[in-house]
């Protein structure tokens, strides 16, 4: 069989876009652009300014060298001793995926610590009614209770003498602060004591701010210290990840994952505003931005679509290498996570396969893109692309790079250094 010389160099110059990419992240080797982000979850992703240098001219330039330093936890773990404890208890339940599921984890401990309470177990809730599990069918719930020994009771069952009478409802927002509790959820909890919380998300904007807290380190813990997958769904996304790696041999096993949700399209419209922004961009937006700063078509994709849909062939013809899950679970286990009355385990799967992919691309803007960017710095996995319209014919990477890791604006960059 005769060797294609066309389809050798492909793949050397998409391994050589990983390696390039990873450089330039390290080291932060470009100008920085200023980046929107939307404040409300319909805004527009970031647009950043389209350098005129290719990808490859620029690292004829030189200048860009390796910097593997890892980041590590900068928290230090609070002690129970240093809160009074009470004899109430804070519920919550887990909703809408596990880009949510973070969030809502850290404002439920930042307020039973601070509440001096016993933080119950979550059960997890899908969007569909009914759809209810337990905690440990997602996450493993010692681990989940050990992470918080020394700074916050945790109950494993919800106790039977909680009644209507001795349990109140209050909403909280997302990162909520000490004085919030003080004045919107201490009364309550005084009165009532118990409470079942609820996170709600004014904004998902994910920059870290520069007003210090007491309660921040509990924050980072509960955050990016208390979720870890149960044993069967990790070897579930190890395996597809694994699988993609395989896929992915002519360019050392690197892929890029791709967030885009043909409904959610659909849903949000993407036709930008008067400024020229977007919230989102079609399967063919994608496809040219990829070729355009320097993807070749030997480049693994994996899409968080859950059904193949018509649109993605546009993906497909310039990247045959696209899939969705169902062309990469392994085929003894898509019965319980695909196949399944609702979608809370593909939410899974596809939130920590984006976690672990080479580079991330959110077609779509929202919290999925802000606490998957999150979750990558603190593993310093930085290679997150905002894609936007390039006119011309090709463009330098590192002006897409997001403003969360360019500017170490996000929240995570308070935990991790």
């Amino acid at each position: 069989m005769g060797v294609d010389l066309r389809q050798v160099v492909a793949g050397i110059l998409t391994v050589t876009m990983f390696v390039m990419l990873g450089h330039m992240i390290k080291r932060d080797h470009f100008d920085y652009v200023e980046e929107k982000f939307p404040g409300d979850g319909r805004g527009a992703l970031e647009n950043a300014k389209i350098s005129k240098e290719g990808l490859f001219s620029l690292a004829k330039k030189g200048g860009i060298t390796d910097d593997d330093q890892e980041l590590k936890p900068c928290w230090s773990k609070p002690a129970l001793d240093d809160v009074e404890q009470t004899e109430g208890f804070v519920l919550f339940s887990l909703t809408n995926g596990p880009e949510y599921h973070v969030s809502q984890i850290a404002d439920a401990v930042v307020v039973a610590r601070y509440l001096g309470a016993t933080l119950v177990v979550p059960d997890i809730r899908g969007s569909k009614p009914g759809d209810e599990r337990n905690f440990e069918e997602i996450y493993d719930v010692e681990k989940f209770i050990l992470s918080l020994d020394g700074v916050v009771r945790v109950a494993k069952e919800r106790p039977g003498k909680l009644s209507s009478r001795n349990l109140a409802a209050v909403k909280v927002p997302n990162r909520v602060t000490e004085d919030y509790i003080v004045e919107h959820v201490e009364p309550i909890y005084r009165s009532k004591g118990n409470i079942r919380l609820a996170t709600y998300f004014p904004s998902v904007n994910m920059k870290k701010t520069e007003k210090k807290s007491a309660s921040d380190s509990v924050a980072c813990l509960g955050m990016f210290g208390t979720l870890e997958l149960q044993p069967e769904i990790s070897e579930v996304v190890d395996s597809t990840v694994e699988r993609l790696r395989t896929l992915s041999r002519k360019t050392n096993g690197q892929f890029v994952a791709v967030d885009l949700r043909v409904e959610m399209l659909e849903q949000n419209g993407c036709q930008g505003d008067e400024s020229g922004t977007k919230s989102c961009y079609n399967p063919q937006e994608i496809a040219l931005f990829l070729r355009k700063i320097g993807f070749g078509k030997d480049t693994t994709i994996y899409v968080t679509e859950s059904k193949w849909d018509s649109s993605l062939d546009n993906l497909k013809d310039i990247f045959p290498k696209t899939y969705i899950k169902d062309g990469i679970v392994p085929a003894d286990k898509k019965s319980k996570f695909l196949d399944s009355e609702g979608s809370e385990y593909e939410k899974i799967i596809d939130y920590y396969v984006c976690s672990q992919s080479d580079v991330f691309v959110p077609a779509i803007s929202g919290l999925f893109y802000a606490n998957i960017a999150g979750k990558r710095i603190a593993s310093s996995k930085t290679e997150i692309l905002v894609p936007a319209d390039i006119s011309g014919s090709s463009a330098s990477a590192a002006n897409f790079i997001t403003h969360y890791v360019s500017k170490k604006n996000h929240m995570a960059y308070s935990c991790f250094c």
